[in-house]
């Protein structure tokens, strides 16, 4: 039989959750991206990257996991495999550093950028349904494809956005801005992706989502991704540039001085020897 099943198990506890994990993940993946232009290719400038692509994949799972745990099946109870969990994280975090790298070093032109959104993208819808493949309902997962197709297009088209908005926006509140539309894009592939959900138990079970197991579970495995995000804000927060408002700057691009300077003689003008035929000798 077809259970019922239901993305509001807590109410909107769980999806405002995920957006706003969704967002801060967005957020510091934008000010990390900013942080790198206009740098060399040295190690300074892929460490944010880095860190841009560890917050932007790890607000995308934790997105996707804690609005998981508003996913209830009605008479089965719901289990996640460990290894297939994490292996989500990883691939997450993976080809978005792969997308967030391309257009670090190569920029924003329309191939690609769009080189990169779609990488990025299919990364991401590929995330979700490889978590999904670790849960366990007792029955069989089945999903409607029209609706499987148009998650992977908002992944894809979420993504590309989230990259032009790396390396295009640079103030801090526009940034703030685009988080926010970020934010409700992943949420809108997420639930989309849920919707073409549906399970077949052969037989109804007691208990469900109150499972105290299923939340301890849930929450351990959250519980490294939230980290690094709070450790990707710490870092942000308190970056010299932040806090004081300073860009690093070449000797070329050093501002002038407020007032200009001298030239400087090779020699004073009192000092500066004169020719022979000026100069007068005493006896």
């Amino acid at each position: 039989m077809t259970a019922d099943v239901s993305e509001f198990h807590y109410g909107l506890v769980t999806p405002i959750a995920a957006y706003l994990m969704a967002c801060l993940g967005a957020v510091l993946a934008l000010r990390c991206t900013t942080r790198s232009i206009g740098r060399g290719r040295g190690e300074k400038r892929f460490g944010w990257l880095a860190l841009g692509a560890v917050s932007l994949g790890c607000g995308i799972w934790t997105m996707h996991f804690i609005a998981m745990i508003g996913f209830s099946v009605d008479g089965a109870l719901v289990s996640y495999d460990a290894g297939r969990t994490v292996l989500s994280l990883v691939v997450c975090i993976a080809v978005v550093a792969g997308g967030v790298f391309l257009v670090g070093y190569r920029g924003s032109g329309p191939v690609t950028l769009g080189t990169a959104g779609v990488l990025t993208g299919l990364g991401v819808a590929a995330m979700h349904y490889l978590g999904m493949t670790a849960m366990d309902t007792g029955g069989t997962v089945h999903y409607d494809t029209a609706l499987v197709v148009l998650s992977v297009l908002i992944a894809v088209v979420a993504a590309t956005a989230a990259l032009w908005a790396a390396v295009s926006i640079s103030a801090v509140w526009a940034t703030v801005g685009a988080s926010l539309v970020m934010g409700a894009a992943v949420s809108t592939m997420h639930y989309t992706g849920m919707s073409a959900v549906s399970v077949h138990v052969v037989q109804a079970q007691a208990g469900g989502q109150s499972s105290t197991s299923l939340l301890a579970f849930l929450l351990v495995m959250l519980a490294g991704p939230v980290a690094a995000l709070i450790l990707a804000a710490a870092v942000v927060m308190f970056d010299p540039e932040v806090v004081g408002g300073r860009r690093d700057q070449t000797a070329a691009e050093a501002p002038a001085p407020a007032f200009p300077l001298p030239q400087q003689q090779p020699w004073p003008t009192t000092d500066r020897p004169h020719p022979l035929t000026d100069r007068r000798y005493t006896s």
